[in-house]
């Protein structure tokens, strides 16, 4: 990468915004083809209740919060990763941070998403918000799903800050390169960046600043949402190591997801010379040392369950594994326990494809692991009445679908439209390893002066 002059890299990712290659479209024609089953879905669900997404059994959560946890997880690692790489310095992030932060703003929009569909009366939603009104009902401030309202707004906004104070360098870069309602936008969010010193040492300081931040909220807002469950007295869910566990998930299925973007970017944008076989490795790596924390804390919560005096945990776990949910509970250890070991393999870890399918199957293992939290449970649980083998029907099959289809639909607007490279921070990263380049090189120089001023020495 150090090889890579300036006004190529300006050239790159500009042309990104302009050409990529025609899988874009192929995709993003999918993606809207998922977004319009979705919408024809919700219609019908509204029209006919909530019954035909089979809530009028005494599963009262299943897919729909199976899938706000999944989304919300997945949106934890872009910015929390790329807040914590920048505080520590570490230089590989900086090609591939910027549709890692994207992807976070994007995770959050659809996680939003569902907790509406489960409430069934869309047109009320805004009564979870805590206004004064006519009706002088107060929201409860002691559920930890108003606690999720107050957690995602936050991180929501937060993250749209991190990612735009992060953009405005080089939005003034496609301001001074773009022409009609391009020029125009990006003239208005570049807030007239000249870059001056004083005004880099002031976005310096504010960057780093709201990555201060942004690290304990992203922990805070999984926890919350760990929380969601931990605070019930339904078995398989009353457990203390909730919130660390759904934090080291969300950072699991989120970095899974970053390689999977990952791969997608550097062959619809033609990024090869930025997204580098080094930075896939170090990101693997990354991935597979959180994959083993996860494993721990999966196995510990089995342990904890299975050494307890608890007979209702202990019977909700053995029915995990043998009961009528085994199929995903198996599928789960082998696709999120398992297939991670195939990273500790160099060759595997350099194999762009092998790579890209292995995180689909991390996130299959993933958003299985979080639909094994939620049924479970609920099946065979403290009251006889409520046991009953749900599964998800035609209706929340299609909302999920779409739902991945809205994300991937969102993210590759993001990315026709604003840098998903950060043009800057390449150009910064570039100097730094020439400049390593040529210390290491005069480095050399000096050793073989000194290995020949000693031999003549000792000739002497």
């Amino acid at each position: 990468m150090k090889d890579i002059e300036w006004a190529r890299i300006n050239k790159d990712v500009l042309a990104s915004l302009e050409s990529p290659r025609a899988a874009f479209w192929i995709v993003l024609a999918v993606c809207i083809a998922l977004v319009l089953c979705g919408v024809a879905a919700e219609v019908y669900q509204y029209k006919h209740g909530l019954g035909v997404a089979l809530m009028d059994k005494p599963h009262y959560w299943q897919l729909y919060i199976s899938n706000f946890v999944f989304w919300i997880g997945m949106s934890h690692s872009g910015t929390l990763l790329s807040a914590i790489l920048l505080l520590t310095k570490a230089d590989w992030r900086k090609p591939i941070y910027r549709f890692a932060e994207a992807m976070t703003l994007f995770s959050i929009l659809t996680a939003a998403i569902f907790p509406v569909i489960h409430l069934g009366r869309v047109w009320y939603m805004y009564w979870v918000l805590p206004y004064p009104n006519q009706h002088t009902i107060w929201p409860n401030f002691r559920s930890p799903l108003l606690w999720d309202a107050a957690a995602i707004t936050t991180y929501a906004l937060s993250s749209i800050l991190f990612l735009y104070v992060g953009m405005i360098p080089d939005l003034a870069i496609c301001r001074d390169n773009a022409k009609g309602w391009r020029k125009k936008l990006y003239t208005a969010l570049s807030v007239g960046w000249m870059g001056r010193a004083t005004e880099w040492m002031a976005f310096r300081k504010t960057y780093v600043l709201i990555a201060c931040f942004l690290v304990p909220l992203a922990v805070s807002v999984h926890s919350i949402v760990a929380s969601d469950f931990a605070m019930s007295i339904m078995p398989d869910w009353h457990i203390t190591s909730f919130p660390p566990y759904f934090v080291a998930g969300a950072l699991y299925s989120g970095c899974a997801a970053i390689i999977t973007l990952f791969v997608m970017l550097r062959y619809i944008f033609k990024f090869e010379a930025y997204m580098t076989t080094e930075i896939m490795d170090k990101t693997a790596k990354l991935t597979f040392a959180i994959a083993m924390v996860w494993n721990f804390l999966n196995l510990g919560e089995y342990a904890s369950i299975w050494y307890s005096n608890d007979m209702f945990e202990k019977e909700v776990l053995i029915q995990k594994f043998i009961g009528p949910y085994a199929p995903v509970v198996w599928g789960m250890l082998l696709c999120a326990m398992v297939a991670p070991f195939a990273m500790a393999f160099e060759k595997f870890r350099h194999n762009m494809w092998a790579m890209f399918w292995l995180s689909l199957v991390l996130q299959l293992g993933m958003w299985l692991e979080r639909f094994q939290i939620v049924s479970p449970p609920l099946a065979s649980n403290h009251e006889p009445w409520t046991w009953a083998v749900v599964w998800p029907g035609t209706v929340q099959l299609t909302l999920t679908a779409a739902s991945f289809g809205w994300f991937t639909m969102l993210f590759l607007i993001f990315c026709k439209i604003f840098p998903s490279v950060s043009m800057y921070e390449v150009k910064e990263m570039v100097f730094h390893r020439r400049h390593a380049s040529s210390r290491d090189e005069m480095e050399d120089i000096g050793k073989i002066k000194d290995e020949v001023m000693r031999s003549e020495g000792g000739l002497a």
